[in-house]
């Protein structure tokens, strides 16, 4: 009986490392490209002037935040910060999520509350621990006296005229190219079967096997494909009472409640994309935990009420590890400048 069962092993490695293992068609690989809204069709003119403003502070009331200081393109997508850092060296209550790959979740922000990348734009420039403008109207009244924005957006939209849903809409179609495909994992997928090794197979088993994949499926393992506004959440954490309760402080933060005061979203949150998630770091919500196999062992207890031992930590993390992406080139774009003059003058 004991040779058998050796033997029913070794047989189980070999389907692995052969990549046949039924785990696998649990994944999908990541698409060279997203969905894109009929209202907001992408285009190079669009894409070039959501570039300018996205890495522009001039969309801070101060001009000293841009939507790249906290949503870094530069690196991971993030800040890699706890909580962010907006005017005024203000602190924000949760961390970052990165911006790569976010054109595949169908609700943004870590509690859903923006239905779309358009509408997620315009939150953080009247947030006034962000961006700090008082409203919309102050963010458009200051690129309108930007001459140079004015051809960028009559290029982009056949228009002149400076709106905030443009602002919104060129920000978003920029966004929408931030892709990672091609990692270890979508090429094990496609068929290399070296693309993983014998530690990052064992690990997507396990990622399976424990029951990460109940949550984090799908192309951006990040949950099923959903119609854009429609959110894929899930308490957090399922399973209160642990020791890293009080560690991490994973029960203060109520998540989507804040937005709905509805008591059925209590500590409720999206589920966050895994891509790249060994480039994110510090982790969860409130990027108490700062490294990702503390990260793995904080899920298995907190989410499935399973503690891990060192060697599944070992291979979940190496697994994690094969979902990081190829990054498509960035350069810093030229801004439109104001010459002889600052953008705030009164």
């Amino acid at each position: 009986m004991k040779k058998r069962r050796m033997g029913s092993r070794i047989h189980r490695l070999g389907l692995l490392l052969l990549g046949i293992t039924a785990g696998a068609q649990a994944f999908e690989p990541l698409p060279e490209k997203p969905s894109e809204p009929a209202t907001n069709p992408t285009t190079p003119a669009k894409v070039a002037l959501g570039k300018a403003l996205y890495f522009d502070p001039r969309l801070s009331m101060d001009g000293s935040v841009s939507c790249n200081s906290c949503h870094n393109v530069m690196g991971g997508g993030e800040d890699g910060r706890p909580f962010s850092m907006g005017v005024r060296g203000q602190l924000g209550g949760r961390s970052s999520p990165t911006v790569w790959n976010a054109a595949f979740l169908s609700v943004q922000f870590w509690d859903g509350r923006a239905p779309s990348l358009e509408e997620q734009a315009k939150g953080p420039m009247i947030n006034p621990v962000e961006m700090g403008n008082p409203d919309h109207a102050a963010v458009v009244k200051r690129l309108q006296g930007i001459e140079g924005y004015n051809p960028l957006f009559k290029q982009a939209f056949n228009a002149p005229e400076i709106t905030i849903d443009r602002v919104a809409q060129a920000i978003a179609a920029y966004e929408r190219t931030l892709i990672t495909p091609d990692s270890s994992l979508d090429r094990y997928l496609k068929g290399d079967k070296k693309a993983l090794n014998e530690s990052q197979v064992r690990g997507m088993q396990a990622f399976q096997d424990v029951g990460c994949v109940a949550c984090h499926s799908g192309a951006a393992f990040a949950g099923p494909a959903l119609p854009e506004g429609q959110g894929f959440y899930q308490k957090f954490p399922t399973f209160p009472g642990s020791a890293y309760d009080a560690k991490y402080r994973l029960t203060e933060d109520t998540g989507r409640f804040q937005a709905t005061h509805q008591e059925a979203d209590r500590h409720m949150f999206r589920v966050p994309t895994l891509r790249n998630v060994a480039l994110t770091a510090p982790y969860f919500h409130n990027g108490a935990v700062s490294t990702l196999e503390e990260a793995v062992r904080v899920m298995a207890k907190a989410q499935l009420n399973k503690e891990l031992d060192d060697g599944q930590v070992r291979d979940l993390t190496a697994f994690l590890g094969a979902l990081t992406g190829t990054f498509p080139s960035q350069e810093m774009p030229q801004l439109p400048p104001t010459p002889g003059r600052t953008a705030f003058a009164p």
